[in-house]
């Protein structure tokens, strides 16, 4: 079996700010999916990230949505280069989110991250798996 898409859904206070600072960060917003309660925001042809305002995103579970001295989820999102991964990192702690920790470099993968306007956590990273190192 092999899954054909992924939706991520998250919690957020405000879909208006959230819809915003995505676009600012550079990735577009699926309309069709979006109106007062969602924005829809697309990373690829088959992932995209729904993000819910709280009080409809309980309508989809009976648990808490936690609050902002929680975390619950870190998304890890590839890029096609150590540019790139930057350019997003930068982008999002220009429009409101903060350093989640230095980048770090392993020579075949770089990885940065950010805590976004609602607190959720984003590692971005690049990889060069033909320069991974061999297993032992």
């Amino acid at each position: 079996m092999k899954v054909n898409q992924i939706y991520v859904n998250l919690p957020v206070k405000d879909i208006q700010k959230t819809k915003e600072f995505w676009t600012n960060v550079g990735f577009t917003v699926n309309e069709q999916f979006s109106d007062d309660k969602a924005v829809c925001v697309v990373l690829n042809d088959t992932i995209y990230v729904m993000f819910l305002t709280e009080e409809y995103f309980q309508t989809f579970s009976e648990r808490p949505v936690p609050k902002g001295d929680t975390t619950q989820v870190l998304v890890a999102i590839g890029l096609n280069s150590r540019e790139e991964v930057d350019q997003v990192v930068n982008a999002a702690v220009a429009n409101g989110a903060y350093q989640h920790e230095e980048p770090q470099d392993y020579g075949w993968m770089y990885q940065n991250s950010f805590w976004d306007i609602n607190g959720h956590g984003w590692n971005v990273t690049f990889a060069d798996m033909s320069q991974m190192p061999s297993q032992p």
